[in-house]
């Protein structure tokens, strides 16, 4: 893609001006809309972080306690607010540390843009200090990536690396820099991408795809929609909402694409998946046309695909065409964004109610909730359960917080149970399942929508893989609170043992510190709660707190999340014990 043909788009000014090439990036950033990013700083990008150092009025830096912490706090800012994250490190590891974040934002389709520190040009090949091929290394998780070694590279390269990480599905572009080209000068005029030759990032319209798919789902006797991360990434939620409503289809969502109608929406039936509603799984296999609205069919969904929906006309609303076909086979394409999909699909449509199919879901769902659900987040246990911290969340929040999930039991729990008003509000790691994104995405989170509140929800064990952004929450008085559901276990992969392989939990307990202990030592606000008749005053406690708060709460150890597909088994045969 570098030896292609850019379009630019000029800013106000034409006039160039003779500046170094650590200016230029600033100056590329503001230009960009720039005003937060996340880094560390080190060698080889220290030229940056001299001339940001200048510029602190108008870039606000985060410095993490670690790079990986940097492109999850990038990327929680970029999911809540929209706009493009921006993560900085050095060469070498520090460089390599970002690439489990890079990888995190490609599978999620996560815009993001990361700018490394090189060593000098002379120096590229000859094994130096802190050198390392990031080109080479991040290449296979990164939408483009780009190795600057002239300062006069710097601008044209910037403004390529924005366009391409917000177009079309977005997606993390890394920029390498050498901190040669960092010193030297070039005639600065920046200009804004707005095209490149042969890249073409939103599919036109074909109209007749349209009407093909709107003749199909008039036709439905029973349809089902399954959308995902597509609608809220295409901003097309007010169009998915009203063409839901007209044809009075029920809709399920993937993990990446709950809140982008409200959860209580009374044609909203749930979570499809490995932990997902037992509804909307099982009548996957009993629907005659399955519309998918921005998702990719990915394994979690489908389970074995050899048994997915065969009985169906599948119609694929996507904006990347590699993701048609790859798993499921669609009757029926329609490419290009979907809030001009779904926009030209709306008219279309018969207005319907589909009583008697929502009747079928309507009977699942009270399976569901006699055998699952009520005990969950009404449970006559002695000890707590992580959903009746959930469901106590949702009490004093009303619905209007934004969850920010680790990966685990509790991610699971948190997507069934939060409830949500409001899109962009579950920011969690789908596709790379990345222990440790909670506590920064969080931070990245709150600084992205500094006006609601942000709760982290997290396990024993990913909690520590990330637990020094505590300092970061210190240093920068980010008022995010942050729960720990504590079972002392590796939660999900317990549950597979016990399930799977006779109940030898190799090296899933946990021996933990004193968590509460360790958030004090922070100067964050703590509490403990081990009883039932203390965890409502300890969550209004909490979500009242005007700063960052730490809540660990004890539960049950052995507990775990039904329904649940076996992997590799059809969706069929979803279980609910």
């Amino acid at each position: 893609m570098e030896t292609q043909t850019i379009k630019l788009q000029a800013t106000d000014s034409q006039d160039t001006e003779r500046i170094t090439g650590k200016e230029a990036i600033i100056r590329c950033l503001l230009a960009e809309g720039v005003d937060t990013l996340y880094g560390y700083p080190g060698g080889a990008i220290m030229p940056v972080y001299d001339e940001l150092y200048k510029y602190q009025d108008k870039i606000n830096h985060i410095l993490t306690r670690h790079e990986q912490g940097a492109t999850h706090a990038a990327q929680g800012y970029a999911r809540v607010s929209g706009k493009v994250g921006v993560a900085i490190a050095t060469s070498g590891p520090g460089a390599t540390n970002l690439i489990t974040g890079i990888a995190d934002a490609q599978i999620d389709s996560t815009p993001m843009v990361c700018i490394t520190g090189q060593v000098a040009s002379n120096l590229l090949g000859s094994d130096a200090f802190q050198e390392t091929d990031i080109i080479g290394i991040s290449t296979p998780v990164t939408k483009w990536n780009f190795q600057v070694t002239k300062a006069s590279e710097i601008p044209e390269v910037l403004a390529k690396a924005f366009y391409i990480a917000r177009s079309g599905r977005p997606g993390p572009v890394l920029i390498d820099i050498t901190k040669d080209a960092q010193f030297a000068e070039l005639d600065f005029k920046y200009k804004k991408c707005t095209a490149i030759r042969s890249y073409k990032p939103v599919p036109k319209l074909n109209l007749s795809d349209v009407e093909a798919a709107a003749a199909l789902i008039n036709d439905a006797k029973k349809p089902f929609i399954v959308w995902g991360q597509g609608v809220i990434l295409g901003k097309a939620e007010a169009e998915f909402k009203a063409v839901v409503e007209k044809s009075g289809i029920p809709a399920a969502w993937t993990i990446l694409g709950v809140s982008a109608i409200p959860t209580e929406h009374p044609l909203n039936v749930g979570m499809v998946g490995m932990h997902g509603n037992y509804a909307p799984n099982m009548l996957t296999n009993e629907c005659d046309v399955l519309i998918a609205i921005g998702m990719r069919f990915d394994d979690r969904v489908t389970g074995d695909l050899n048994t997915y929906a065969k009985q169906a006309k599948v119609i694929h609303f996507e904006i990347d065409p590699a993701e048609v076909n790859k798993n499921v086979n669609a009757e029926l394409a329609v490419l290009g964004d979907s809030k001009e999909s779904l926009a030209a699909l709306l008219p279309l449509l018969d207005k319907k109610e589909h009583t008697d199919w929502h009747q079928r879901f309507k009977d699942l769902y009270q399976i569901e909730y006699d055998k699952i659900i009520s005990e969950d987040i009404h449970p006559t246990k002695e000890g707590l359960t992580m959903g009746e911290v959930l469901e106590g969340i949702n009490t004093v929040s009303k619905g209007d917080a934004v969850i920010v999930s680790d990966v685990g039991q509790h991610q699971m729990i948190a997507c069934r149970y939060a409830k949500f008003n409001l899109s962009k509000s579950n920011i969690t790691s789908g596709g790379l399942g990345t222990m440790g994104f909670a506590l920064p995405a969080a931070i990245g989170a709150q600084m992205g929508a500094p006006n609601r509140p942000v709760v982290a929800i997290i396990g024993d064990g990913g909690y520590q893989m990330t637990i020094q952004e505590l300092g970061t929450i210190f240093q920068t008085k980010v008022p995010v609170k942050i729960v720990v559901l504590n079972n002392e276990f590796l939660g999900m992969v317990r549950q597979w043992q016990q399930l799977f392989f006779d109940r030898r939990y190799a090296s899933t307990e946990m021996v933990n510190p004193d968590f509460v202990a360790i958030a004090k030592g922070y100067f964050i606000d703590a509490q403990k709660v081990t009883k039932r008749e203390d965890l409502a005053g300890a969550i209004e406690t909490m979500l009242a707190s005007e700063g960052p708060y730490f809540l660990e709460v004890r539960v049950e150890k052995e507990d775990n999340v039904f329904p649940m597909i076996p992997s590799g088994a059809s969706v069929s045969d979803i279980r609910l014990e």
